[in-house]
């Protein structure tokens, strides 16, 4: 029976299935997303799946000494130096034909602020963020969160840091919720600018202004899998241990009811990976990354529906991660294509284009998205129905 893990190295969902040879041979695959050589974890030996790296020897096990690549080198080095230097001379003639050729024109990009994106849906109105590790840059932000006052809080999937920023995309102060070893599951934030951080198997409460540790929720097991806030001030979070619960919990943090099994139990497959996001009306979707599809739940937690499957037509999804609801009752879904639009009956509508992947997304109280792909931070503006 295939198995499933996520990709060390941009968290993508990857297939395998274990060798019948009776050796336990750990497989080696590539990650459809990042096109990353990895091997399989080994659940007996306890090792997780890690990429493969690629290294020249140094003279032994039959491979080249370093001596070798050095003379075939030489000859290589001449052969770049004189392109080179053939391109610099050619250079300015092209120069000059391009500039005849070419006249000044429209050149909005996709990503400037208060232009269409590509596709003509919705408008950008902010972008900040670049690659790096210092305040207001990012090396693997899959979370995001915004509370009432619209601070935008942003977390990075690994090391534990939490970065603010002010509704302009400003930066104004970080905190951490753990060490480099700290997996950041999911990102919320309340109007109050409580933040609720999912890792470690639990959810824990911060402060969103100075990053002080408020207290855990109480859950009778362990494995929060990502977290949402509810439209009446309490939470929706994803549950895994074994299987796939959705736990809602009120104001105060106590847990008031779960759905067992919520994806597993509708759709007959596993999942191991769950994302949660709640409408204004208190209904429930939960996206299955592993059962690439989305399932609504009433706010009695009962099974309403299923949309979504797996392919790369217009409506299915392809290596889904991320969901959000806006106030108009729409669904979005970020995935390799982008983010998909579905109504709230899980009918079709839009595609969102953008340059990465959506990580994580969310809606402010004025009903604009932020978007997180990594290394930046992308608002938009969405029409009405």
């Amino acid at each position: 029976m295939p198995k499933t893990f996520d990709c060390p190295k941009c968290g993508a969902p990857v297939a395998f299935e274990r060798s019948t040879d009776g050796l336990n041979t750990r497989p080696k695959l590539r990650c459809e997303y990042c096109h990353s050589q990895l091997i399989a974890p080994d659940e007996i030996a306890g090792q997780p799946a890690r990429v493969v790296r690629i290294q020249f020897g140094s003279g032994t096990g039959g491979k080249f000494p370093k001596w070798v690549w050095l003379l075939l080198a030489i000859p290589l080095i001449g052969v770049i130096f004189g392109g080179l230097a053939l391109i610099g001379g050619l250079a300015p003639l092209f120069y000059s034909v391009s500039r005849s050729a070419n006249q000044p024109s429209n050149t909005s990009r996709p990503n400037t602020p208060g232009k269409s994106n590509s596709n003509g849906y919705g408008t950008v109105l902010l972008t900040f963020g670049s690659e790096g590790i210092g305040p207001g840059m990012f090396t693997d932000a899959r979370s995001i969160a915004v509370d009432g006052a619209g601070k935008i809080y942003v977390g990075e999937y690994q090391g534990g840091r939490i970065q603010v920023f002010d509704p302009a995309g400003k930066f104004l102060n970080q905190w951490s919720i753990g060490d480099r070893k700290t997996i950041l599951r999911g990102l919320a934030a309340d109007r109050k600018g409580t933040v609720y951080a999912a890792h470690g198997g639990t959810i824990t409460r911060y402060s969103g202004e100075t990053g002080e540790k408020l207290g855990e929720l109480e859950y009778e097991r362990s494995g929060a899998d990502d977290v949402s806030p509810g439209p009446d001030g309490g939470l929706v979070a994803a549950w895994h241990s074994g299987k796939d619960d959705i736990v809602v919990f009120d104001a105060s943090g106590k847990a008031l009811k779960t759905i067992p099994s919520a994806i597993s139990g509708a759709s007959g497959d596993s999942e191991l990976s769950m994302r949660v996001a709640v409408d204004g009306s208190g209904n429930i979707y939960a996206l299955g990354r592993f059962n690439n599809g989305v399932f609504k739940f009433g706010r009695d937690g009962k099974f309403v529906n299923r949309f979504g499957s797996s392919g790369d037509k217009p409506g299915e999804m392809r290596s889904p991660y991320s969901i959000a609801v806006d106030g108009y009752g729409r669904v979005y879904v970020g995935d390799m294509k982008g983010i998909q639009i579905f109504d709230a009956n899980g009918r079709y509508l839009e595609l969102i284009q953008l340059k990465g992947m959506a990580f994580g997304i969310v809606f402010n109280d004025r009903n604009e998205l932020f978007v997180v792909a990594r290394d930046r931070v992308v608002k938009y503006s969405l029409p009405a129905p």
